[in-house]
């Protein structure tokens, strides 16, 4: 009996996926949890495995194309196996291929042929001229590392091609996943930020101790580290912040999964998560925290390190920002966001003195949780971070 090969749910809110490169074609047999296509989404880059063994007896999705959530990509089975012939309606748009004929000019044409659709893609958004990049695969195959690679390089040498300002683009998949989330956002929770200034002395002189100690163990102690634990701390006593709206139902969830924004520069967001942060030390929750922005900044995360949070934090102050209203991350009730840390004359027992200071706000849907109840859950943060020791 033959098996459908669809489209895989890689997140919450992820509605439809991208076929970016099939691994395999029609009459190749294949085992079981052997690689069959990679896929790309807002959330990740994903090589996805195959779910029985037997014979690809159709590809219905071509490169390019994007597909529904569930949706029909092909079928598997064995010589012999009646299929559906009915046309495939789960197919959206081709996106990557009309980036990839978009570019004015990307090198031969030859050589565009030879490179994927992701790379296609890369190549098209970041108007870079192929001839210019080196391929280490395969036969001199251009790959995504290289054209990553390269655009650091343009970068550092502070050469970026941007083009000319009024040319049009298309916006690219993860572009419109990430509007289209923000705005059903938006249109479901009522949005009411709060907002409270912390004290991060402790904090500080505690990663100024440690940070040496850590380093010897390859961990990068960043603040976001400390966020994280006193975040956790205070969802474990404050559990409807850690909580879902389903239906007319308030629905608590029991594991405290904390996600958090990691930028991936012009190309958008994504929000790996941590699993049971609460039961997690600091040397732990930072380890992570180093190991899951690194494999998202290099398009390398699971789709499971995607999924399941409960709760995020955005970090705007890497950037400089002071305050900042953030957009809830659905289904969650609530997002935290933290400001950059600033020297600041303050008043401590009517004495002036200078400490870094920091703001944190928590935005939360106003449909399950009152501001008294989201001031005392930042109160809580903010104890955790001004009683370090």
């Amino acid at each position: 009996m033959p098996t459908k090969i669809t489209m895989p749910k890689l997140g919450e809110s992820v509605v439809e996926g991208t076929v970016s490169k099939w691994l395999v074609q029609e009459g190749d047999r294949v085992q079981q949890y052997d690689p069959i296509l990679e896929i790309t989404t807002d959330k990740v880059d994903a090589e996805i495995p195959c779910s029985t063994s037997g014979i690809i007896l159709k590809l219905l999705a071509s490169e390019g194309d994007t597909v529904k959530v569930d949706g029909l990509l092909g079928w598997i089975g064995e010589p012999g196996d009646v299929i559906e012939s009915k046309p495939n309606d789960n197919l959206v748009v081709s996106h990557l291929r009309e980036y990839a004929d978009s570019s004015s000019s990307t090198g031969s044409t030859a050589q565009q042929d030879y490179t994927s659709p992701v790379v296609k893609r890369m190549i098209s958004e970041n108007n870079i001229d192929i001839t210019q990049i080196k391929g280490t695969g395969r036969d001199g195959r251009i790959t995504k590392k290289d054209v990553q690679s390269f655009i650091s390089m343009r970068d550092e040498n502070e050469n970026t091609i941007i083009g000319p300002p009024d040319i049009e683009q298309l916006m690219t998949p993860m572009r419109k996943s990430i509007a289209k989330h923000m705005l059903h956002s938006k249109h479901t929770s009522a949005h009411v930020t709060t907002v409270f200034e912390v004290d991060m002395t402790n904090v500080a002189a505690h990663r100024q101790t440690n940070k040496a100690t850590y380093a010897n163990d390859d961990i990068n102690l960043t603040y976001t580290a400390y966020f994280v634990y006193a975040c956790a701390s205070a969802l474990s006593s404050h559990k409807t912040i850690n909580s879902t709206l389903v239906d007319d139902r308030i629905l608590t969830k029991e594991d405290i999964n904390v996600g958090f924004a990691v930028s991936l520069g012009e190309h958008g967001l994504i929000v790996p998560v941590i699993r049971e942060t609460d039961k997690k030390p600091l040397n732990k929750l930072a380890h992570e925290l180093n190991d899951l922005a690194a494999r998202a900044r290099a398009h390398e995360l699971k789709p499971d390190e995607v999924q399941n949070g409960t709760f995020t934090i955005t970090n705007h102050g890497v950037f400089g920002s002071v305050v900042a209203t953030a957009i809830i991350n659905q289904p969650q009730c609530a997002i935290m966001g933290i400001g950059v840390i600033q020297k600041r004359v303050v008043v401590i027992e009517d004495i002036m003195e200078i400490r870094p200071m920091v703001y944190i706000s928590l935005t939360f849907d106003h449909r399950i949780i009152d501001g008294a109840y989201a001031d005392k859950f930042l109160k809580k943060v903010k104890k955790e971070l001004e009683q370090w020791t």
